[in-house]
């Protein structure tokens, strides 16, 4: 079940072992404006729980995650 969700800006953080793909999701959020979608692919298991976290953390908003074929894919609007 594919979200369809327009992203403006996509992280490939697959492949990427734990805190990396938190970092760049961090970096990332940085470099977008209040309102903008970031999406953000990961395989590693830590980011299910890392992720989100983080969001909470920073007060993102995400909007939605799935699993697809092993990639987590994490749609987060930035506040």
């Amino acid at each position: 079940m594919m979200t369809e969700i327009k992203a403006d800006k996509v992280i490939d953080a697959k492949g990427l072992n734990c805190p990396m793909p938190v970092l760049k999701t961090k970096k990332a959020l940085q470099e977008i404006n209040s309102g903008q979608i970031l999406e953000v692919q990961a395989t590693d298991p830590g980011s299910a729980a890392d992720i989100p976290a983080l969001l909470k953390k920073l007060g993102h908003e995400l909007l939605s995650s799935e699993k697809e074929d092993g990639v987590f894919k994490f749609y987060i609007r930035k506040n």
